[in-house]
């Protein structure tokens, strides 16, 4: 029997995720800008999040 289960999204402030992608914080801004970075999740007038499944695809996809 099949079982659904629910896995949450987790989200990742921008110190998180420079220490899993090591790049500067403006470095990692103007990725953003031009696409070559995942775009955060805002989740207040100043604070901004990125799913924790699109850091890992950066990653495993980076330099392809």
């Amino acid at each position: 029997m099949a079982q659904n289960v629910y896995h949450p999204e987790i989200l990742l402030r921008l110190p998180q995720v420079l220490t899993r992608f090591p790049v500067s914080r403006s470095g990692w801004y103007a990725g953003v800008k031009c696409g070559k970075f995942p775009s955060p999740i805002k989740t207040g007038p100043r604070t901004a999040m990125w799913r924790d499944s699109d850091i890992d695809d950066l990653i495993a996809n980076f330099g392809k």
